[in-house]
This record gives C-alpha cells, sequence and structure tokens, in this order.
C-alpha cells in the first residue's frame, strides 16, 4: 500500500544518504578534497557505512519479508542513526541503530519461527552479532573494538542468503555441519576477541567460511551461465576470494589493529 512503499522509500533515501557520505567521508580521508558534510565526517566513516548504509538497506529488506508493520522500524531507526552522524549529533547514533539491530534481530527471529533452517538460524546469528556490537557501542566502546561484530553481521547474512539458495542444490549432511562449526569458529573469536589469540580465530573462522563458499555455494554452476546471472555469480565468488584475503590478514596481522595498513586492508 501507500503507507508501506513510502517507509520503503524514506529508509532507501536514509540508506543512500548514509552511503553518499561516508563513500564521501572515506575519500577525505585518503586527502581528497571533498564537500564539508563528507570532510567533516571523515571519523565516522565507519559506522556511515557498515550500520547507516547496510545496516539500514539489510533492515528494509528483512521488513520486506516478513511483512510486518513494526519491522519497518528497524530500517528507519538506522537511517536516522546514519542522519544524526551526518548532523553533528554523533551521540544519538549508537542507540538509534542499537534500536534498529534489535529490531532486525526480532524480525530475523520472526523468520526463525516460521521456519527453522540453518540458513535462518545463520541470518539471526547475523542480527545477533550487530546487535551485540551496537550494545557495546552505546557503552561507550570504540568502533574499532565493535568492528569485528559488525563485520560478522555482514558476513553471517550473505552467508545465510546464500545458503538459502542452495536449496537448489542442497549441501551434503557433512557439509551443513562443517557450515555450523565453521559459524562456531567465528562466534568464538567474537567471544574472545579480547585475547591475544582470539581475534586470530576469527580471521581463521572468516578464511573457512570464504572456502567453504566457494566449494557450496550454487554460484560454481551459474557462473557457467550468461548475460547477468554470469555476472552475479562472478560478483559473489570473487566476494569471496576477497573475504578469505581479508580474513588471511587478520590472521597474519595478529588481529584487528586499529592505526594499521593490515586494519584498512583487512576491513576493506
Amino acid at each position: 500500500d501507500i503507507e508501506e512503499e513510502l517507509t520503503n522509500f524514506v529508509g532507501l533515501l536514509l540508506g543512500f544518504a548514509a552511503l553518499a557520505v561516508g563513500t564521501g567521508s572515506g575519500l577525505a580521508r585518503m586527502g581528497v578534497a571533498m564537500p564539508d558534510v563528507a570532510a567533516t565526517a571523515a571519523a565516522w566513516h565507519g559506522p556511515l557505512m557498515m550500520c547507516g548504509f547496510l545496516g539500514t538497506v539489510i533492515s528494509l529488506e528483512r521488513a520486506v519479508a516478513i511483512g510486518r508493520g513494526w519491522a519497518y522500524a528497524g530500517p528507519l531507526c538506522a537511517g536516522l542513526g546514519g542522519l544524526a552522524i551526518v548532523a553533528g549529533f554523533v551521540q544519538f547514533a549508537p542507540w538509534l541503530v542499537l534500536g534498529a539491530s534489535v529490531l532486525l534481530l526480532a524480525a530475523s527471529l520472526d523468520i526463525v519461527a516460521r521456519q527453522r533452517a540453518m540458513f535462518t538460524w545463520t541470518m539471526a546469528a547475523g542480527a545477533l552479532s550487530w546487535a551485540v556490537g551496537n550494545a557495546l557501542w552505546s557503552a561507550g566502546a570504540s568502533v574499532p573494538s565493535v568492528v569485528a561484530w559488525w563485520l560478522a553481521f555482514l558476513v553471517l547474512t550473505i552467508a545465510g542468503e546464500r545458503l538459502e539458495l542452495s536449496r537448489f542444490l542442497p549441501p551434503s549432511a557433512a557439509a551443513r555441519r562443517t557450515f555450523g562449526g565453521i559459524v562456531g569458529l567465528v562466534g568464538a573469536g567474537l567471544l574472545t576477541a579480547t585475547w591475544p589469540w582470539g581475534q586470530v580465530l576469527f580471521g581463521t573462522g572468516l578464511v573457512a567460511l570464504a572456502i567453504w563458499l566457494l566449494k557450496q555455494d550454487v554460484a560454481r554452476r551459474t557462473v557457467r551461465a550468461r548475460g547477468l546471472t554470469r555476472f552475479m555469480a562472478m560478483c559473489m565468488l570473487s566476494g569471496y576470494a576477497w573475504l578469505a584475503i581479508g580474513g588471511a590478514i587478520v590472521v597474519a596481522a595478529g588481529g584487528l589493529v586499529p592505526g594499521t595498513a593490515s586494519y584498512d586492508a583487512a576491513l576493506h
């Protein structure tokens, strides 16, 4: 209906505003001359991209999927969190995106209640990771100390969505058990991130997940198709390769160490 379409439009508008300013702020960090709105937000490039943009569009996608009115408050909160950063009210951003992540988690659990499957649980684990990271950020933690939780949010969400597509080419029981063990490894790395080897464990989990997806994803077969299908498959497969490289950088560097080249390389 009109109300739902308007909500979708507002959510997308806020999300893409965060994308535009977040991209500009990233360029400003590289020394490129940018408009003041982007230059002044340079210190918040990561939250704008992770929460203001990706958090908004993923929350909006989940709200559309479950068709519940309350779920649309999630992308609106995430979008407003990005807007708060752009407007200079950074102190409100962590609380707004925390609200967004709690709503996304509720929406994800709503899907789990309707369909208990590995892919729904994986996406719920991704939403939980975002909520934990945002809770820590709201409690005063620095962005570098929560960025692994945000990364897990994105990686597990995508892995869950790709696992859903594997229903057309289901992995074996052994492959499913391996996938569950890898997700557990990523979670263990997050929970032990403050220990010297915890982030290395996290990076190892990312590499293992990339290898699993490279082997099991339906993109291995659709890459032989033509046109848009082939293009999308090539994007996914190259994305898994970059995930493996990023995870390997975390392992080689001994974790995500802020202020180092390895930190930026692993994140991007």
